[in-house]
């Protein structure tokens, strides 16, 4: 909403979420024992990590299955090299939390059935697929039950003040309107002849529609056809839409103290509502919706805490790689905002998270990563550490994940902007659109081969006259297809220009709207059976003026959020290094050999190795 992407907080998590499935990774994926077997590559927090253990992380991991080459590989290798110790570490601080025989019964049971390996030579027969013994698939599980173990401790310790969950509901006082609601009484009927009559009986001058409820209606007949009655009691409490089937809820939302719809036919019965008061939706107090901010509250605070749980791991743990090895760990600075750094490892974990990076590595398209994805997401880190900066001379108690305190700091810059009614209408009246109802039709297609345009128009012929749809479509050699119900484009090209943009409807039958025989593209024929046509509704003003206000309102606050952002990002001391520090990670071009020379030349200008200063 306010120019902080969402998707930030799932990034932010990357490395979680990989400890989250690090076993499901391992589990499906050629392994052996995590006991050092060779050479010792690296040590992390005092733990060996030998070559065979570590070439097959690597083996596991989707973005270096791609075989990316020059600048991308060195940019891959890094990112995994940081994921991998961070993961490690996560197991490492897990390691000691105790996983009971019962609950690691259940994750293995869970994936038996999942699987289908119920039978014990199925079972084997997996394990020896995956390359695993039962032994080593049980250390995974207990991982995976432990790392939930900690989450769970984490977020259960994510306990929200007072005065942040006042602060939170402060900016997010939309989320807590109470909706439009009404006090009604309802009969309910079995068939449209007694609810026509019933009907005329509720609507005649003194009628008691309590009475008639409890003498005629097949629902809350005891208590006078009351809705959101307490029980034992005849008096109705507030219901929003909800409470009603969608054709009820539509009627009876248009109506105003005293008033009652006519008989509406929803599930086979038919519905007779009165409504004796409207209550337009409000604002809420916080007392009254005191839990409801709490657990919301309690999420943001529980994903700040989880994010410094993980910034915590990540900065105390101790890596020293053993010297001749190819092991890449570094995370060189790649920006500063003021005095904070972001280093090269968050912007790859952010870019690389997106969902369209794998399948641009897939298509050998990395370039397009290096390019666009990598300065993207260094632009929105950047954007996100100056925000997070602004919001501590705001002060306010604002919590949860960085993201989280960045979209709080905009929500609050932007709480005193308002709309006026007449800005309401003029945006109403300029956005017609948003406020329309599609039009929408109910489509059945039936299709005819190249060679049969005259079953087809025998098919049609018979259609006008009626019978069962399906017994003509087989008896002329057709095949049926259909759509249900369609808004405009949402069809093939050919049935959308038909229903939605040709003037005028088919010929009717019994069987609904019967078009001519079409030839389509590929030259086979068509004809549409369309039922339930609705022509487009633009909806009263009246009746979105409340959505049409918080629309504008987004709109608003969205603009001015951005604009104080803008003004941070210009105050801000900004060093954005990421060109430079790609150059040095840059592989450069072996010299050209000597066609008589002997002997091999080593490749030139591979970036240092080692440990970074983070």
């Amino acid at each position: 909403m306010f120019g902080i992407s969402k998707r930030v907080v799932g990034v932010v998590f990357g490395v979680l979420a990989l400890a989250f499935v690090v076993g499901s990774i391992l589990l499906f994926t050629p392994q052996g024992q995590r006991n050092p077997q060779g050479k010792t590559v690296l040590t992390v927090n005092g733990r060996a990590v030998s070559e065979l253990e570590l070439a097959r992380a690597r083996q596991s991991d989707p973005f270096l299955s791609t075989n990316p080459q020059g600048l991308l590989k060195n940019l891959l290798e890094i990112d995994f090299a940081n994921r991998f110790v961070t993961t490690t570490a996560l197991l490492q601080d897990t390691a000691r939390i105790r996983v009971s025989g019962g609950e690691l019964k259940k994750e293995l049971d869970s994936i038996r059935e999942r699987f289908g390996l119920q039978r014990k030579e199925d079972y084997d027969r997996f394990l020896t697929q995956v390359g695993y013994t039962d032994s080593q698939l049980r250390g995974e599980l207990r991982d995976q039950i432990r790392i939930n173990k900690r989450v769970e401790e984490i977020q259960k310790k994510a306990e929200p003040t007072e005065e942040e969950m006042r602060l939170y509901f402060e900016l997010n006082r939309e989320r807590y309107r109470n909706e439009e609601r009404v006090l009604a009484r309802q009969i309910v009927l079995d068939d449209k002849a007694t609810a026509e009559k019933v009907y005329a009986q509720a609507t005649a001058p003194g009628a008691d529609f309590a009475a008639l409820a409890k003498a005629h209606s097949k629902l809350n007949a005891e208590q006078g056809g009351a809705l959101g009655a307490e029980a034992g009691k005849s008096e109705p409490g507030p219901v929003t839409r909800v409470v009603f089937p969608n054709a009820v809820a539509e009627a009876v939302f248009k109506l105003r103290d005293g008033q009652v719809t006519k008989p509406i036919e929803a599930g086979g019965r038919f519905y007779i509502v009165k409504v004796e008061k409207y209550l337009p939706a409000s604002d809420a107090t916080f007392e009254e919706v005191k839990d409801r901010v709490r657990e919301d509250a309690k999420q943001v605070k529980a994903r700040g805490a989880l994010e410094a749980y993980l910034e915590q791991l990540r900065a105390k743990a101790n890596v020293k790689v053993a010297e001749g090895t190819e092991f890449r760990y570094e995370n060189p600075v790649v920006a500063k905002v003021n005095e904070a750094e972001i280093h090269l490892a968050d912007v790859t974990q952010q870019a690389f998270a997106n969902p369209q990076t794998l399948q641009l590595l897939q298509q050998g398209l990395g370039e397009i990563v290096v390019g666009f994805f990598l300065a993207q997401s260094l632009e929105q880190l950047i954007q996100r550490e100056v925000i997070v900066q602004a919001a501590k001379e705001l002060g306010q108690p604002f919590f949860g994940a960085k993201t989280d305190i960045a979209t709080q700091a905009q929500q609050w810059k932007t709480r005193e902007i308002a709309v006026t009614d007449a800005e309401v209408r003029k945006y109403y009246d300029s956005n017609p659109a948003r406020f329309t109802i599609p039009a929408s039709a109910r489509v059945q297609a039936v299709s005819f081969k190249k060679e049969d345009r005259a079953k087809a128009e025998a098919f049609r012929a018979a259609a006008l006259k009626g019978g069962k749809l399906e017994d003509l479509v087989k008896a002329n050699g057709g095949t049926l297809q259909d759509y249900g119900t369609a808004n405009p484009n949402t069809l093939p090209p050919v049935p959308n220009r038909l229903v939605f943009l040709t003037r005028g409807s088919f010929p009717k039958g019994p069987l609904g709207e019967v078009s001519e025989v079409v030839k389509l593209e590929d030259g086979s024929f068509q004809v549409l059976i369309v039922n339930d046509r609705k022509a487009e509704v633009l909806r009263p003003f009246e009746e979105v003026k409340e959505e049409a206000r918080q629309m504008l309102l987004a709109t608003r606050r969205a603009e001015a959020a951005q604009k104080w952002v803008e003004e941070r990002l210009k105050a801000a001391k900004v060093e954005n290094n990421l060109q430079k520090v790609l150059a040095t990670l840059t592989p450069k071009e072996e010299p050209k050999r000597e066609e008589s020379g002997s002997g091999s030349s080593a490749p030139q200008g591979q970036p240092n190795q080692g440990p970074s200063n983070r």
